[in-house]
């Protein structure tokens, strides 16, 4: 059985090796002439926790949260994406999050007991 390397074959954006969102923050932070990171959270209306999580690379940079900087900074998306490293073509989501859920089986009714007093 061969072993493929994980950081050349990986599509996750976290296991990518140039991926470094402290990039994308202190870019950020420079650009909004903000002193800390505390600030950016302000700036971006998110907690603070939010921007310590993403430093920690215990959360990734959700699309959300990337519309929020463009807006904020009015960089591009795709400038946003290089700052941080994500030098993917396409970001491709998978066909499984558009795929309707099962219905689930109705159960049939059991009719109510009768009082025959």
């Amino acid at each position: 059985m061969t072993t493929m390397d994980t950081q050349t074959t990986s599509n996750r954006l976290a296991d990518q090796v140039n991926y470094d969102p402290n990039h994308l923050l202190d870019s950020l932070i420079e650009k909004l002439h903000l002193k800390n990171d505390a600030a950016l959270s302000r700036a971006l209306e998110v907690a603070p926790p939010v921007i310590s999580k993403i430093r920690h690379r215990r959360l990734p940079v959700g699309a959300s949260l990337l519309i929020r900087m463009h807006e904020v900074s009015d960089l591009s998306i795709r400038d946003l994406r290089i700052l941080m490293g994500d030098r993917r073509d396409k970001f491709r989501i998978s066909d499984k999050q558009f795929k309707p859920k099962d219905p689930v089986e109705s159960k049939p009714e059991i009719p109510a007991p009768q009082n025959n007093s």
